[in-house]
């Protein structure tokens, strides 16, 4: 707990078995008050480890994506009265030492969003990115800024901590369940003026780092060029796609019992996906 606000860790899990417990190990425990991990359908022992190590386990049905697994882990933290949750890889790739700053900064009232930038400070490259994500990450950034007029070093981060307003506010159904629904979800954030700062964050890629391929990140690539030309085409009042408009019935679900959750958000994703 920060500032008698109460703190969660999410972790959207993925065949995380072999770095789920060393990151776990370096979560602050003197400020994190719940840490929830959302698996989505691994075909290891995620699930195993993360019971073992006492921690809120919400299981998918079938492997429904990044993104929705992410909405299950938000919606979660939601329900169990986070006021602020932060969002970490549980494959070690990001320093889970940071979430007492991230959510620092956001318990200070200066920020309602706070990212971890592996561009700051310069380590990515030497942390093991390799070059032409490096190079796509710089490209798209730049692109994203010139668009939708912002000033953020990265857009790419998977290390984000976010105040509960703008979790309970941002229409966060409506984005995709796939790699790009971060880069939406930092968009609608900008669409509705939240508050958004950055920390320097060193990043390590291995083997067992989560990590997707050359096809999938042109394919990301392509969802962020879209995103960030509907932000401005909407910003011109030319476009309004379902991503900006602020529909009740695209915000998370959190009124439900807990242990009832995953099994509402599968749902729901299920209608959405067939309407």
């Amino acid at each position: 707990m920060i500032g008698g606000r109460k703190v969660a860790v999410v972790l959207p899990a993925y065949n995380a078995a072999k770095t789920l417990r060393q990151t776990c190990v370096e979560i602050p425990r003197d400020v994190v008050d719940d840490i929830i991990l959302t698996d989505d359908a691994s075909t290891d022992d995620t699930i195993g480890v993360a019971r073992e190590l006492g921690l809120h386990t919400v299981v998918h049905d079938r492997n429904r994506g990044y993104g929705a697994n992410q909405k299950s882990c938000y919606s979660a933290a939601l329900a169990r009265g986070a006021d602020i949750v932060v969002m970490l890889h549980p494959d070690y790739q990001y320093s889970p030492r940071l979430v007492t700053a991230m959510a620092g900064m956001i318990a200070s009232g200066h920020y309602d969003a706070v990212f971890g930038s592996r561009i700051l400070g310069g380590g990515a490259l030497s942390g093991g990115m390799p070059r032409y994500k490096y190079v796509f990450n710089r490209l798209l950034t730049a692109f994203q800024n010139l668009v939708m007029g912002q000033k953020l070093s990265e857009y790419h981060t998977g290390y984000r901590a976010w105040d509960r307003s703008v979790l309970e506010k941002l229409p966060l159904l409506a984005c995709s369940d796939d790699f790009v629904f971060d880069n939406q979800m930092i968009a609608q954030a900008a669409w509705h003026g939240f508050r958004i700062g950055e920390v320097s964050c060193p990043t390590k890629y291995f083997p067992e780092a989560s990590s997707i391929n050359f096809r999938r990140s042109c394919v990301y690539g392509l969802g962020v060029l879209r995103t960030s030309i509907d932000y401005r085409l909407s910003r011109m009042g030319l476009k309004r796609p379902a991503l900006f408009e602020p529909a009740s019935d695209s915000r998370l679900t959190t009124a439900v019992p807990v242990r009832e959750l995953a099994d509402v958000i599968a749902a729901r994703l299920d209608q959405r996906a067939a309407a």
